[in-house]
């Protein structure tokens, strides 16, 4: 199975940062109370179907190195872009029970963890996200756009 660096346009400079580069992508803000993540979806099929549902609210929990949650309806994907492992900073849907997850710590003992589809990528510090703690019912929209 293919692995979340195969073909990936990576930055390894700052840790602080999300891993994966992506130069275009639609914005979008997500809302953890009154904490707004930024992130920007890439333009796979399953980016562009979470798009088409926005705004829509998915109860995440942190568990550690991750935020995730599962959907009410799986997300449509190429098995091309099925994987194992994440970068840090990574939104991911996992295809094997409908989980939406955001990834920000442990991408190098990521890749024991598989059938993830990367959709995109936060947009500011990981910390910002690692920081919050506990379960939240998060918020998605498009983020305005100037």
């Amino acid at each position: 199975m293919r692995m979340a660096t195969d073909n990936a346009v990576m930055q390894q400079e700052n840790p602080k940062i999300a891993t994966h580069v992506l130069d275009k992508g639609t914005k979008i803000n997500m809302h953890f109370g009154d904490t707004v993540i930024p992130r920007t979806l890439n333009d796979s099929e399953t980016a562009q179907a979470l798009i088409k549902m926005l705004p829509f609210t998915v109860r995440l929990s942190n568990y550690g190195s991750d935020f995730c949650g599962v959907m009410s309806e799986p997300l449509p994907y190429k098995e091309e872009e099925v994987h194992n492992g994440w970068l840090n900073g990574d939104i991911d849907f996992a295809t094997d029970d409908n989980w939406f997850t955001i990834l920000f710590d442990s991408e190098k003992t990521s890749g024991r963890s598989g059938y993830q589809v990367n959709i995109g990528k936060i947009d500011c510090e990981l910390e910002k996200i690692s920081k919050l703690q506990g379960s939240y019912q998060v918020h998605i929209e498009l983020a305005e756009q100037r």
